[in-house]
């Protein structure tokens, strides 16, 4: 009896992302019509789709990059939408990786991954180095910190984007196709980086074209077309047996031979 109560009595924790009834139109162009959505507490989720869809812009709208036409975004419980809320506290709680990198070209690596957590953060010097060099071990390029972005390969700048982001301590990433700029030789160390942050419980929502990536990584993925949710499910579900006849429209032109195992 005990149990039970206990039980019945402990709060629900909080979805780490929760998306309702979201619109987004820029001018008459509606991009998003009405999203539904949710991501729990270390879960990847791969949102896939052709471009156009209105990936990036649920991915802008979930931090608040882009303001909401209509609907809610929730992090961890907290109505983001709310215009009472400290947004700028509440995105300190995210860490968010573009296509481009969006590094300073004027600052060091060292000094890329410092200055927003001493400006933002109120790290001390020492702290924030620290952070820093953790992190560069964490994504391979701890030998790079003295070096410059004009003198790093475009996949290392991306990883030293990752590392930047993490060295804010956020509680979950997003990540907006963060390789579609990169060579395909250099494709494979980024998404590397990313499945230890997945291997590490890191709450991820990912908007990608890499469908084995996808396949290996996601707890779930998400197909969008025309501002809706289509289908989402289990890699396997979604990738291997889609249900919806624009799915397997998109698929059959995207799917390599290469993208064959999938996530049990």
């Amino acid at each position: 009896m005990t149990n039970a109560t206990t039980t019945a009595d402990t709060p629900t924790p909080a979805r780490a992302i929760e998306i309702r009834a979201l619109h987004k139109s820029f001018g008459d162009l509606q991009v998003l019509r009405g999203i539904d959505f949710a991501v729990d507490t270390g879960e990847v989720v791969c949102v896939i789709g052709p471009s156009g869809s209105g990936k990036s812009t649920l991915l802008r709208c979930t931090n608040l990059l882009e303001e909401p036409t209509q609907g809610h975004v929730l992090i961890a419980g907290t109505d983001i939408t709310d215009p009472d809320v400290d947004i700028d506290r509440l995105r300190r709680r995210i860490g968010m990786v573009f296509q481009q990198f969006n590094l300073f070209a004027h600052l060091s690596v060292l000094d890329n991954l410092t200055i927003a957590q001493r400006r933002v953060l109120g790290r001390d010097k020492a702290e924030a180095v620290q952070v820093a060099r953790q992190n560069l071990v964490r994504v391979g390029l701890a030998d790079k910190e003295d070096s410059y972005p004009a003198q790093l390969s475009g996949g290392q700048q991306q990883r030293v984007a990752i590392a930047r982001a993490l060295s804010m301590g956020p509680e979950l990433m997003l990540f907006d196709e963060p390789t579609s700029a990169l060579d395909p030789e250099l494709v494979g160390d980024v998404l590397a980086v990313m499945r230890g942050l997945a291997d590490d419980g890191m709450t991820m929502m990912v908007v990608t074209h890499e469908m084995g990536f996808a396949r290996e990584v996601a707890d779930r993925v998400v197909f969008m077309d025309d501002g809706v949710i289509v289908e989402q499910g289990t890699p396997g579900e979604v990738l291997s047996n889609p249900q919806h006849p624009r799915t397997r429209e998109f698929l059959a032109r995207v799917l390599r031979p290469a993208d064959t195992v999938t996530k049990p």
